[in-house]
């Protein structure tokens, strides 16, 4: 943790909270957290005290324990074995919970980093669908798309594709990597 403050990083995210609170017990001031774990709804309000933003809240229970910011994991794939809310449970989950700010999704673990790209764009799209409908994303939102371990360099080369993809097509949004949705 400390050579992550000397080179400068200000965000750190943690998922495991007896992990994040022994970090942040040492390391409280000198990051911004937060969490990226599945988050259980009985450790929503620790995670609410600790991190400025959740972003893989799939549960209606951990949505209505949490008082920060969150991104609502979205279950692509179909995949059993991964957590995430059902694309077409989407709208309903973000009409009900206001500090859902933007869309998250893992692909499936695959060797063939190619096959992240529907995934990425499934989700680029389904962002666009709620800023319509919701208004989700308009002024704020965040569409975090993750990356696997198997591939990861090629798996992160078609996320920017997809992700250019959508800046190109809304130019008047600017990254700003140090600014998080609700906080000052």
């Amino acid at each position: 943790m400390a050579v992550l403050a000397a080179a400068g990083i200000e965000v750190v995210g943690e998922n495991r909270l007896q992990d994040l609170i022994a970090k942040h017990g040492r390391f409280a001031d000198v990051f911004r957290w937060h969490f990226i774990g599945h988050l259980q709804s009985r450790k929503a309000r620790d995670v609410s005290r600790l991190c400025e933003l959740v972003h893989s809240l799939d549960s209606v229970s951990a949505a209505q324990r949490l008082t920060v910011p969150a991104l609502v994991e979205v279950n692509l794939s179909g995949e059993e074995t991964k957590s995430g809310v059902a694309p077409e449970e989407i709208g309903a989950y973000v009409a009900a919970y206001p500090t859902i700010r933007g869309l998250m999704t893992m692909p499936p673990a695959t060797g063939d980093a190619e096959s992240s790209r529907p995934h990425f764009r499934r989700l680029r799209s389904l962002a666009a669908e709620l800023e319509e409908a919701h208004r989700l994303l308009r002024e704020e939102g965040i569409l975090f798309l993750g990356v696997n371990y198997v591939d990861t360099e090629r798996e992160f080369g078609r996320l920017l594709d997809e992700l250019s993809a959508r800046l190109r097509n809304r130019p008047e949004r600017r990254l700003q990597p140090s600014a998080c949705p609700g906080q000052s």
